[in-house]
Formats: structure tokens, C-alpha cells, sequence
């Protein structure tokens, strides 16, 4: 009895992920020439839970124009700030069967601008400004002058202010692993480009979780890298599949995800709904601020949360 209800409980979330598909959900990610008023937007992507671009979005910020290492370099080169450090681009990423973080280091900007110049030539690891938390007005406040500190047609949509406006910058090597957040983000590249590659959250019956012992990078004395546990933290749930090299035989679920890829180029605006699992990629130098809405308790995040709990017992 208690199989044949697994069975059926399997099927139905099979159901779901497909009738999402075929009733709602698209192909490829609709781009907006202009942005949308709050009401267009809450009603066709917010309510609905879908993505969408809206092209030259924040082409009027005064940091499109600006924002270079040169620029950097005169206004804020001596202000101290925070790199996440790897070994291999993958911070927050599964390596050597543990969920391993970045080490974080705390350096001048003009030395992170000098180590991103020469990249992989003479500096072992892979340097991103990555910190979140909203490191943009606590760590960039000198420089917020030459961006919007919300997305007013957004900020009305959600009903609230941004809870955090970050900052991020680095190596074109550095990876985002597959992830979901249960913030609403409006992600917007600056400079160069950024690639996602996305999955509707209706298919998480199919993406595979393991539990990784947690751990953080630390590079040593001659310079290699080694992997430490992290005990305080323990085992920590993560997506268990490359999404750019799917072994589909250890994980044959993965084959019935849908993934959508997007690139969100320079003066773009990328809206990323909630609990939306996303992988990201970008061009080297990419400069991308966004502006996460906690949206950790309304409909959707409960709603997301129950059929977590479901797919926990079907599997």
C-alpha cells in the first residue's frame, strides 16, 4: 500500500512539472523592450512566477557609463574590500564529495583590480567580489551615487524596498553552482554579460539533492589550496548535478528538468523569481548589481515548501 501511494505521489509531481510547461511556462525567457509598470509586471511575470528581461533596462544609471577598473581605481582604490577566493571558479559548489565555501579575504580594491588584470598568469585561485549581504551600501556606499538604490517599478510591484542591494565583480571563471534563493531578484548587469542557465522550481522533483559535509578553502604557504571542514556548519543539503556536464546515468531524473538559458547583457535587467534554481556564468570584469525582495513568507514560498516536503517523501 504504502508503495503504490509513493508511486502515485511520484506521478502527480511528474504531472505537475509537465502541465507547467504546457500551460504557462515558455521556451525561452521574454525580453521587454521597456520596463513594465507595477501593475503589468505583478500581474504577467510576479503573480505568475515567471522570468522575463527588460532590455536597456538601467541604461539611464550614471555607473553604466562609468564603472571601470580605471574608475575604481580613483575613487575607491585604497577602500578596503571583500574577495571570495577558489581555487576553481566554484564558490558555494560541491568539490571531492563536500559542500565547499569560498575562502574570504579582505583586500584593497585596486589589489583585486590588479589581480583581476592579470588573471591566471601570476596569481594562483580565482578572485570574486561576491559577498552579498547587501555589501553594495555597506561596503560600496561611495560609488551607490551611480545607481538607482531600488527598482522603483519593482519596489512598488513587491509592496517593499529592497532588503539587500549587492555588488559583484570578478574573474570571467568564476561559476554561480545551481541554486535557489526565496528572494524576488532583479538582477542587473552593468558591464559585460552574465549567462543563466534556469529551472522552473515546478520541476524540483527532478533535480538531484545530496547532503555534503560543509567545508571552506584555505590556501596555504606555498600557495595550493586545501579543503578544510567546516564543523560548526555540518552537512548542508545541495544540487547534486553539473548542470554544464549532467551525468545522467548516476542522476536520471535530471532528464526531465527543462532548463531555459538567458544571457543578460550590458544595461539589462533580469527578473528572477523566487525559489527559481539558477546557474550562472559571465564574462570576464562583469560588473552586475541586484536587488533582492525577501518574499520568504508569502503563497509561494509556502506553497514551494509543502511540495518540498512531498518530493522529501516520494523519494
Amino acid at each position: 500500500m504504502e508503495g503504490s501511494l509513493l508511486a502515485l505521489i511520484s506521478q502527480k509531481l511528474d504531472d505537475l512539472s509537465i502541465e507547467a510547461r504546457e500551460l504557462y511556462l515558455e521556451s525561452r525567457v521574454p525580453r521587454l523592450k521597456k520596463p513594465p509598470n507595477p501593475l503589468e509586471f505583478y500581474r504577467k511575470y510576479v503573480s505568475p512566477n515567471k522570468p522575463v528581461i527588460i532590455e536597456g533596462g538601467i541604461t539611464h544609471w550614471p555607473g553604466v557609463r562609468k564603472w571601470s577598473p580605471d574608475y575604481f581605481r580613483n575613487k575607491i582604490g585604497d577602500q578596503t574590500v571583500t574577495v571570495a577566493v577558489t581555487p576553481n571558479g566554484y564558490a558555494d559548489a560541491v568539490n571531492g564529495g563536500k559542500f565547499v565555501m569560498p575562502e574570504e579575504r579582505r583586500m584593497k580594491m585596486c589589489q583585486f583590480l590588479d589581480i583581476l588584470d592579470k588573471s591566471d598568469r601570476h596569481n594562483p585561485g580565482v578572485f570574486y567580489i561576491q559577498k552579498q549581504n547587501s555589501n553594495l551600501t555597506e561596503e560600496f556606499s561611495s560609488i551607490i551615487e551611480d545607481v538607482e538604490t531600488d527598482i522603483p517599478w519593482g519596489s512598488e510591484a513587491f509592496g517593499k524596498l529592497p532588503d539587500a542591494v549587492n555588488f559583484w565583480m570578478g574573474d570571467g571563471r568564476a561559476i554561480t553552482s545551481t541554486h535557489r534563493d526565496h528572494y524576488e531578484n532583479l538582477y542587473c548587469v552593468v558591464k559585460g554579460w552574465k549567462k543563466f542557465i534556469l529551472i522552473p522550481p515546478s520541476d524540483l522533483p527532478h533535480v538531484p539533492y545530496e547532503t555534503y559535509q560543509a567545508a571552506v578553502y584555505k590556501q596555504d604557504d606555498i600557495g595550493e589550496f586545501q579543503i578544510i571542514d567546516d564543523e560548526a556548519t555540518g552537512q548542508v543539503p545541495w544540487v547534486a548535478v553539473d548542470l554544464l556536464n549532467p551525468d545522467l546515468e548516476k542522476y536520471p531524473q535530471y532528464a526531465k528538468c527543462q532548463t531555459v538559458e538567458v544571457t543578460v547583457r550590458e544595461g539589462d535587467v533580469l527578473y528572477l523569481p523566487s525559489l527559481w534554481f539558477h546557474h550562472v556564468q559571465q564574462s570576464h570584469g562583469c560588473i552586475a548589481v541586484n536587488f533582492w525582495y525577501d518574499m520568504e513568507f508569502d503563497i509561494k514560498y509556502n506553497y514551494y515548501k509543502f511540495m518540498e516536503n512531498i518530493v522529501s517523501l516520494a523519494r
